[in-house]
């Protein structure tokens, strides 16, 4: 073929296969073409699908971190101080209350004893303190007010004079007394002291003298009697 013939504008293929075989040829090339084109339209779609779901993965991911940052952050919003610190520090715990040791109450001494012996000390604290008719305490006193105040520490209330004072309680024989015991004094009961022991008696004798310790046989004895 001469070069004036030939179709610049050609192909290489439709410069050199001409005739029933280019139409195969071509029909060939064309459906390669059109698979690989095909291929790379499927390989580009894959990889933005690919991209797509990278991308909103990546969403996901950012907006639980945020959302668990929000929530966390509401937690500490709302954390409070301890109740009881404004300064949020720890409050320390309450310390079990201190045991209290329990002491056995004594009675008071002049609470020992028998009741004549608690008529006595009463009688014995009051020496010194002046005779005065009538008194009955606490600062001065006459016999027989002296040994009413005595027995009424001791709980027995006898009767305000000597002679009221001689028939009450019970008769002793003077060899059996004891401590607090009436001792009457004279044949008509008109003075009275509270036995001692040892032979004494505590007594109020008369005017401008003391409540006094005196021997039993200072005077004589009428009766013993013991109240109780």
């Amino acid at each position: 073929m001469p070069l004036s013939d030939v179709d610049h504008t050609a192909s290489p293929i439709d410069t050199y296969i001409a005739g029933p075989r280019r139409v195969r040829v071509l029909t060939r090339l064309r459906g390669r073409a059109m698979r690989a084109t095909l291929a790379v339209v499927i390989a580009a779609s894959a990889g933005f699908a690919g991209s797509i779901e990278d991308s909103a993965a990546a969403g996901r991911g950012s907006g639980s971190s945020h959302h668990s940052a929000h929530h966390s952050g509401s937690r500490h919003h709302r954390s409070r101080p301890a109740r009881g610190s404004r300064t949020g520090r720890a409050v320390p715990a309450r310390k079990p209350p201190a045991r209290v040791a329990v002491i056995a109450v004594q009675p008071p001494p002049s609470a020992v004893g028998t009741k004549g012996e608690i008529a006595l000390r009463f009688a014995l604290a009051q020496i010194g303190k002046p005779y005065v008719y009538g008194g009955a305490g606490p600062d001065v006193y006459d016999c027989s007010g002296l040994v009413q105040r005595a027995w009424r520490a001791a709980g027995v209330h006898i009767p305000r004079t000597t002679r009221q004072q001689a028939g009450f309680g019970r008769p002793v024989p003077v060899g059996q007394m004891r401590p607090g015991d009436l001792v009457i004094f004279y044949p008509d009961a008109s003075h009275v002291g509270l036995y001692a022991g040892n032979g004494k008696v505590v007594v109020a004798p008369h005017q401008g003298a003391t409540v006094t310790i005196q021997p039993v046989k200072w005077m004589p004895i009428y009766s013993v009697r013991r109240p109780g």
